[in-house]
């Protein structure tokens, strides 16, 4: 899939992403209502990874619930990714999404660029918790739970959710960082600080992923770095049933989705392996 936030605000790019070879699209956040984000410089692109604090722009959920419809009603899987500042505003656009057709929904808890009570509702397992039961019960679809990495103890937190109800766990958002430019003496962005994404984030994606494996039975979508078919393979071994591909897209282009995946059936074919679900987990023995 893609990640959410890359290619996922109307169904023309989302269509372009499946078409490329992703099993499943993923939308932008949305929310309740149309939303700007911060202003410009809003990503800086790293070499070893990006640095972005896009401020979650959005149409809003009325509108977008349109672009989910002409979507869905072509066969295309799409996975809703959403968000709220209240537990009201979560529950209200998880059943636009899930009324729109949506085949699943991904709850972002975990953005760390915005300042809502609710921007970081995954360093909370109690709150979590909560908000998920509370969506869970207003919904008929898979609900997916997108968590953080900046916390202490990743496995608690995914276990909230899980006994909240979600279906799966999304692993991980990114990680907040900073850029200062020496010359003017200031923050590159806007909004100071960002979250990091790319390959500087795989080993602590994927070090969230092994440790949320050990702490709950249902599965883990794997986000952090993944621009080959290895990268792919290693998220399976450490617990993940799929892969979401973000930053990648930006520096190879949507054919990256067809790459990752010839890059794991090579794998597969030449260790022996009939299908993905013999790799999850294999790394813990």
């Amino acid at each position: 899939m893609n990640a959410a936030g890359v290619l996922g605000m109307n169904q023309m790019l989302m269509r372009r992403v499946y078409e490329s070879g992703a099993g499943a699209v993923v939308s932008k956040s949305i929310g309740p209502e149309p939303r700007v984000g911060h202003e410009n410089p809003t990503f800086i692109n790293l070499g070893y990874g990006g640095l972005n604090a896009m401020g979650l722009p959005n149409p809003g959920v009325e509108h977008f619930a349109e672009e989910a419809r002409q979507l869905t009603a072509s066969g295309i899987p799409l996975v809703a990714s959403f968000f709220g500042s209240t537990v009201e505003d979560f529950v209200r656009v998880a059943r636009a999404l899930d009324a729109a057709g949506a085949d699943a929904l991904e709850l972002n808890g975990s953005c760390p660029n915005v300042a809502e009570e609710m921007g970081m509702l995954a360093a909370d397992p109690e709150n979590l918790r909560m908000v998920t039961w509370e969506v869970k019960r207003s919904v008929s679809k898979p609900l997916f739970v997108k968590l953080s990495p900046n916390v202490t103890d990743i496995g608690e937190v995914a276990k909230a959710a899980e006994e909240g109800g979600a279906d799966a766990i999304t692993a991980v958002n990114t990680l907040k960082g900073m850029v200062i430019n020496p010359d003017f003496k200031k923050p590159v962005l806007t909004n100071r600080t960002g979250g990091l994404s790319g390959p500087a984030l795989k080993p602590v994606a994927l070090r969230c992923v092994w440790e949320i494996y050990q702490s709950v039975g249902i599965p883990i979508v794997g986000c952090g770095g993944v621009s080959t078919g290895r990268d792919a393979v290693e998220y399976f071994l450490a617990g993940a049933s799929a892969v979401q591909i973000g930053t990648a897209v930006m520096h190879r282009g949507v054919k990256v989705f067809r790459e990752v995946c010839g890059g794991i059936e090579e794998y597969m074919s030449r260790e022996g392996f009939t299908e993905v679900g013999e790799l999850v987990g294999l790394a813990h023995g």
